[in-house]
């Protein structure tokens, strides 16, 4: 996929109205410190279009980039870190809730979960949640420069059975460091967004 623009369109907080976009959206969640903004940086081709903080639980908001004029990246709030209020958890939740049900153009889910770790309960929930909302999410793994390449089918292993998923659900190993898997997210985003699904015969 080549990058010709991207634009930070809309903003949404606990209040606002979600835009009713006309453009295909594919929607990113996953834990606080997961590296979500570093994957969509790099599939925007920028190095910090989106924001990378050193503290977690910051994103705190729905953010809409824009992509050549023919497609939305859409960053959903992190979810699980503990310091943040259980109450600031819930408006989190009823945003993305909000989001999942009411969204016309939403083509798919990813979730991102650290290669390193077995997913947490956290995980579990946020994957049978997008399930729960009629969308079958894609598996990003994601920090897979911080494992060895002797390591990487032990820990997907250790990633579908901490999710309770079999091998029919797609898993992405992802590094922000070196890109691998960036051209294989790119190809399935343009496949999902054309109207071509690779799972239709």
């Amino acid at each position: 996929m080549i990058i010709k623009t991207v634009n930070l369109e809309t903003v949404c907080g606990v209040t606002s109205r979600l835009p009713e976009n006309d453009k295909p959206e594919i929607a990113f969640a996953g834990k606080s410190n997961v590296g979500k903004s570093s994957l969509i940086n790099a599939l925007m081709n920028r190095k910090s279009y989106a924001r990378i903080s050193a503290q977690p639980g910051k994103t705190q908001t729905i953010n809409f980039y824009n992509i050549n004029e023919a497609l939305y990246y859409v960053d959903l709030p992190g979810y699980g870190y503990a310091k943040v209020s259980l109450a600031e958890k819930e408006k989190w939740g009823r945003m993305i809730e909000n989001y999942l049900k009411k969204s016309r153009q939403l083509k798919c889910v990813f979730l991102l979960v650290d290669i390193r770790h077995e997913p947490s309960v956290n995980d579990r929930q946020m994957y049978d949640w997008i399930v729960h909302n009629g969308y079958e999410p894609v598996v990003i793994a994601t920090k897979l420069d911080k494992i060895k390449r002797s390591q990487l089918q032990k820990q997907l292993k250790l990633l579908r059975s901490g999710l309770g998923i079999g091998n029919q659900v797609m898993v992405i190993p992802f590094s922000a460091e070196t890109k691998q898997g960036r051209d294989e997210i790119w190809n399935l985003i343009e496949q999902l967004t054309s109207g071509d699904d690779p799972d239709k015969p």
